[in-house]
């Protein structure tokens, strides 16, 4: 599998389970960035081409957490903790009351394969539902998402279906 294919098949899941860890679209997309460098820096190195998405979610925890190591240094050299409250949480995003406010049977499937990180199959013995009906609620939990996302911040969709655009909405600028 080549980088151009991992990016067509993952990118929007990838990008949403890192949205999801650190709630913030800057970093977010910093750290999405580097783990596709790393994806296609080390994709040589690949041995078991079915394991393709579970290397790729564990670079991007590794990407993560160092992200987190990093900031926890940068950190510790303010004096004032409430100012390092306000800046780590004064671009949070509406990402969290979304997905909590989505109807029960969408939430639990989204959380299940998205941030969890479940199989879908997995996900319809878990639930026991069918393997389409998981792909319904997945469809339809997306389609609620992107529009809350363009109602309240006012988010917009670009050209390869991504959210783009700045938060315009009272709930992200806490």
């Amino acid at each position: 599998m080549d980088t151009q294919k991992i990016w067509n098949n993952f990118n929007e899941v990838l990008y949403l389970f890192i949205l999801k860890r650190v709630k913030n679209k800057n970093t977010t997309n910093d750290i999405f960035q580097n783990t596709f460098l790393k994806i296609h820096k080390n994709l040589s190195k690949l041995k078991k081409e079915e394991k393709i998405k579970a290397w790729i979610f564990q670079i991007a925890r590794n990407e993560i957490i160092n992200h987190f190591n990093n900031e926890s240094i940068y950190e510790e050299q303010f004096s004032d903790k409430k100012d390092i409250f306000q800046q780590k949480y004064q671009q949070i995003c509406c990402f969290d009351k979304f997905i909590n406010d989505l109807p029960k049977i969408y939430r639990e499937v989204i959380e299940l394969v998205y941030i969890k990180g479940q199989k879908q199959k997995d996900v319809a013995k878990i639930l026991e539902i069918s393997l389409e009906n998981v792909k319904a609620r997945i469809r339809r939990a997306k389609d609620i998402l992107k529009k809350n996302f363009n109602e309240c911040c006012k988010y917009e969709l670009d050209t390869n279906g991504n959210l783009t655009g700045e938060s315009n909405c009272s709930i992200c600028r806490i």
